[in-house]
């Protein structure tokens, strides 16, 4: 098969379309389960507030036009909805103008919720949802053949993705370049899950072999995606097995999984040929379709200098939008490696002074997902996104992180607000507030085989100092 012939790419089109869609789903549901608490009217960073002093230029988002917690709530469901949709298969068999509106619209109204979702919304996938799903407005309906341009374009997306954090982490940590990185990322990573423990006790030289492997999968392996099949396809394949790798060892949200769906797109049918080839039956395409992927993908060249020049640059961010729309974007992480782990406990009492014999309640304010009881296993929640607990790992790296947003987070404790206290596990306190609240700073590691066996325990665990000192709502700002 030709590798230029287009139409050898209708399952590839398929799952990215349908992978996406899922994939847009969790981001909606995600958002419209967290939003009061974090960027509701009486959320811990308003958006009301923020909008009031962010202009439309600098932070585009349909909210500038009205702000209210409803409607926030039906602009989530109404992302939802058609991602649902699409997920089902709906989309692509409506008319080619209606997909791509169907499309369209799931990318503004999640553009929308970023841009007005401030420190919470700050991480890379949120960028690469936005931008995978604007290049599938392009990817047309089950009635025409899928795009030659818009494949290219999503080859360059992940291309740009995985190249960029190769750079990021060679121009980085030494440990990346010494091979031992591994070390201690399984241990350290911002959400460990399940697995993580496992992968962490490892033998140290497969560990040295885990680095090389990646080092190779995101510096040389890209370059293939743009040779012929099945060149291209074997490129994907190993970028894809590397990626749920990765989705076994910890919790990164959808990043994992995006990178998957992109690089779907990359694998030719005839790879799937002994599950039978589709038979595709397309018609002509449109000439405005056709000029309209032809102007995407000059604006996406253009675009491309900012990224670029990124990577060739000698401070390469890490994860940028270099405009408001989100709209090719570079792309990296862990370009440094934390060796210990620390870990912010928020404890409260009932008491109104605190005395030698105050109880302070600790794991009943345990967050969802990252670690807090030493006998908890760490548990699962990628794709779905915890915005708070990932917060709550930079919390723990430095203070300067938290500033704008953990004593307001305290204050809704103090209040036992309710959207608050839904970010957690348990409330200790169902019927009255506390009157005091503090948090104290511990370092955490794994357990290792021995310890586990004596104690129970998933972590072990010791006391650092005071992160914050007891604090009473009179306290608080």
């Amino acid at each position: 098969m030709d590798w230029w012939d287009a139409d050898g790419y209708t399952i590839g089109r398929l799952l990215v379309t349908r992978g996406l869609a899922a994939l847009y789903l969790v981001a909606f549901l995600a958002a419209l389960m967290q939003f009061r608490a974090l960027i509701g009217e009486h959320g811990i960073l308003p958006a009301p507030q923020f909008l009031a002093r962010t202009s439309f230029r600098r932070s585009p988002s349909l909210f500038h036009l009205r702000w209210s917690d409803r409607l926030f709530a039906a602009v989530a469901i109404g992302g939802a909805v058609p991602a649902a949709l699409t997920l089902l298969g709906v989309t692509e068999r409506l008319p080619l103008v209606a997909c791509m509106v169907v499309w369209f619209v799931m990318w503004l109204l999640y553009l929308s919720i970023v841009n007005v979702g401030q420190v919470w919304y700050s991480f890379g996938w949120e960028s690469l949802l936005l931008e995978a799903g604007a290049l599938a407005i392009f990817l047309g309906n089950a009635e025409t053949a899928p795009p030659l341009l818009v494949l290219i374009l999503l080859r360059w997306l992940l291309f740009r993705l995985e190249f960029g954090a190769g750079l990021i982490k060679m121009r980085g940590d030494r440990c990346w370049r010494d091979l031992t990185c591994l070390y201690y990322h399984h241990e350290t990573q911002p959400m460990p899950g399940p697995l993580s423990r496992a992968f962490h006790l490892l033998p140290r030289p497969l560990h040295r072999v885990e680095v090389a492997g990646n080092h190779v999968t995101q510096l040389v392996v890209p370059f293939g995606l743009f040779l012929p099949q099945p060149v291209a396809g074997a490129a994907a394949l190993i970028m894809i097995v590397t990626q749920l790798w990765l989705v076994a060892s910890g919790n990164f949200a959808w990043l994992n999984w995006i990178t998957i769906v992109i690089a779907l797109s990359v694998v030719p049918d005839s790879f799937y040929a002994p599950l039978g080839e589709p038979v595709a039956a397309y018609g002509p395409v449109p000439v405005v379709f056709t000029a309209a992927v032809i102007a995407v993908t000059a604006v996406v060249a253009v675009l491309s200098y900012w990224p670029v020049a990124n990577m060739l640059s000698r401070r390469q961010a890490m994860n940028a939008s270099f405009n408001r729309w989100h709209f090719v974007n570079t792309y990296g992480a862990f370009g440094a490696v934390t060796r210990t782990r620390r870990e912010v406990i928020v404890e409260g009492t009932t008491d109104a002074v605190e005395t030698s014999a105050t109880v302070w309640h600790e794991y009943e304010y345990e967050f969802k997902g990252k670690p807090g009881d030493v006998r908890r296993r760490p548990p699962q929640y990628a794709p779905y996104h915890l915005r708070l607990d990932w917060l709550m790992w930079f919390a723990a790296i430095s203070r300067d992180y938290a500033a704008g947003w953990f004593p307001r987070f305290v204050g809704k404790l103090l209040e036992n607000d309710p959207d608050t206290v839904k970010l957690l596990r348990h409330n200790p306190f169902p019927d009255d507030p506390p009157r005091l609240v503090r948090a104290r700073l511990f370092r955490y590691r794994f357990a290792s085989r021995t310890e586990r066996r004596a104690t129970g325990q998933w972590w072990m665990r010791e006391e650092i100092g005071d992160f914050m000192l007891p604090m009473s709502r009179q306290d608080l700002p």
